[in-house]
C-alpha cells in the first residue's frame, strides 16, 4: 500500500508598500501622500513610511504637517522606517581614508565605512528622537548599503535591513536571516522599453511590467516589495498603476504588511 505524504503547506504571500520622497518643504507632496494613504486604507493595507530625518532645508519641526502626520500613521498601523540621514554621499566629519574609494556621487550608504556609517546613523536616530519617533527599521538611500553599514546596523541594534534584494532579519536567532525579494516600483535601472523613445509607451510598459511582477510573487508565495516616491505620485499612470497591482494581489491571497515583519512570520 503507498504511504501518502503530507500535503505542503500554502505559504502566504506577504504584501508591503511603501512611501518615499516626502519633505516638509513640498506640502503638495504630502497632500498627494495622504490621498494615497487613503486609497491604501480603504483596501486594508498599511504603508511602510521611508522616511529621512534632514533635507535640503535642515530637520523639520515637530510640529511640522509632514512629522504630525507621522504620528498618525504610525497610530493608525503604519511602520515608520529610517530612510538614511540626509541623502548626501559625503561623510560625516573630515575622516576618510585613503584606501577607501571616495562615496561622493554615489548614495548615502552604498560605500561608507563602518564607523562612518555608524555616525550617520546615530545622528539620524537622535532627529528622529527629537521628533518624537523611534525605529528599528532600514532602508538605505536607493536601497545599497555596504558591509559597513549592515555592520554599524548590527552593532546599533537595528532589526530589519530592507536593500534592493531583499530583507535582512539582523537580530534573527539565524544569523543573517535573509528573505530574497526584489523592490518593485519606478526606479530607474538599465531596464529599457523597446519604445524608450516614446514616453508614453515606455510608461505603459514600466506600469505593465509591475503588475506582471507582482502576479508572479504572489503565484509563487514571495514577498511583494512596492515601494512608489512621493515624485510618482504626480503622475497618474504610476498611481493608478501601483493600486491596481495592490488590488491584484490582494485577490489573489496575499497578506498585507509592513516592513515589521519577522522572519519567523515570513516562514510560516
Amino acid at each position: 500500500m503507498a504511504t501518502q505524504t503530507a500535503p505542503r503547506p500554502v505559504v502566504s504571500s506577504r504584501l508591503v508598500v511603501s512611501l518615499s520622497g516626502l519633505t516638509h518643504e513640498a506640502p503638495e507632496s504630502l497632500t498627494r501622500g495622504v490621498e494615497f494613504a487613503a486609497e491604501l486604507d480603504a483596501r486594508g493595507v498599511p504603508l511602510s513610511q521611508l522616511f529621512r530625518p534632514r533635507s535640503a532645508s535642515g530637520t523639520p519641526g515637530a510640529d511640522s504637517p509632514l512629522v504630525r502626520w507621522m504620528h498618525e500613521r504610525r497610530a493608525s498601523g503604519d511602520a515608520i522606517v529610517l530612510h538614511g540621514y540626509d541623502h548626501t554621499a559625503e561623510p560625516i566629519g573630515s575622516w576618510q581614508s585613503s584606501a577607501l574609494p571616495r562615496v561622493r556621487r554615489r548614495a548615502e550608504f552604498a560605500a561608507l565605512p563602518r564607523h562612518e556609517a555608524g555616525l550617520r546613523l546615530t545622528a539620524a536616530r537622535r532627529a528622529l528622537t527629537a521628533l518624537g519617533l523611534r525605529t528599528d527599521l532600514f532602508v538605505p538611500p536607493r536601497w545599497l548599503a555596504s558591509p559597513g553599514t549592515v555592520e554599524a546596523l548590527h552593532e546599533q541594534g537595528f532589526g530589519v535591513l530592507a536593500d534592493e534584494n531583499g530583507v535582512r532579519f539582523l537580530q534573527s536567532a539565524a544569523a543573517d536571516a535573509v528573505v530574497r525579494a526584489k523592490v518593485l516600483g519606478f526606479r530607474a535601472s538599465g531596464e529599457r522599453h523597446p519604445l524608450a523613445d516614446d514616453r508614453k509607451a515606455a510608461e505603459a510598459w514600466r506600469c505593465r511590467v509591475l503588475g506582471a511582477e507582482v502576479a508572479r510573487t504572489v503565484r509563487r508565495g514571495g514577498l511583494v516589495r512596492i515601494n512608489i516616491r512621493a515624485k510618482d505620485l504626480k503622475r497618474e499612470a504610476r498611481r493608478t498603476a501601483v493600486l491596481a497591482a495592490v488590488d491584484a494581489a490582494l485577490e489573489m491571497g496575499a497578506v498585507p504588511a509592513t516592513y515589521r515583519l519577522t522572519a519567523e512570520a515570513l516562514a510560516a
